[in-house]
């Protein structure tokens, strides 16, 4: 799981963290995966486009790509954010990697048209990438509720972090039937 904060598990203990309630949602359903938690907190699209290559070392079967919070927090130009995520997602798609790609939204204070082209990326990417999964929003269900979040109102707290592993374990569970024996 490439990501940012939200992967590293900001503020949480490894085993809160997303990939670890994700991995143990996974597993409760019968997929006996292990997630690689490779989120580096503050990682823009492009510190993750760097460092592919680090990930990338574990030898994973697939990969969730969760970057681009820090873009959008920063403000910087969604199509900065784009050709970073392309080049992540042609870099996977060349390596025979099935992806997951989990789109972001931009906080409402950088206004509405700034908001509007930088989920549009997300969606752009997925319609470039169609044999990636896609899933819309990561923090779906999660941001904005006070009861879900840290007291920075911007990372998952545990229970969060279990609710975006809720939502997202049917995109799991598509990105897993595409892997080799999967």
């Amino acid at each position: 799981m490439l990501g940012d904060s939200i992967t590293a598990g900001y503020g949480l203990a490894q085993g809160e963290a997303l990939p670890a309630r994700l991995e143990a949602r996974a597993r409760a359903a019968g997929r006996p995966v292990r997630i690689i938690a490779a989120g580096v907190s503050g990682d823009t699209t492009a510190g993750g486009r760097a460092r592919l290559d680090w990930a990338l070392a574990d030898r994973p079967q697939a990969v969730i790509v969760a970057l681009g919070g820090n873009d959008g927090l920063r403000g910087i130009p969604p199509a900065e954010t784009y050709a970073n995520l392309a080049d992540i997602l042609a870099r996977l798609k060349a390596a025979g990697l099935p992806v997951l790609l989990a789109g972001m939204l931009a906080p409402p204070n950088l206004g509405a048209e700034y908001g509007r082209d930088f989920a549009a990326t997300f969606h752009r990417l997925a319609g470039a990438h169609p044999e990636a999964v896609f899933y819309p929003f990561l923090l779906e269900g999660v941001a904005g509720d006070p009861a879900l979040n840290q007291a920075d109102r911007i990372h998952p707290n545990p229970q969060g972090a279990e609710e975006v592993a809720r939502r997202m374990l049917p995109a799991l569970q598509e990105l897993l039937s595409k892997v080799q024996g999967g």
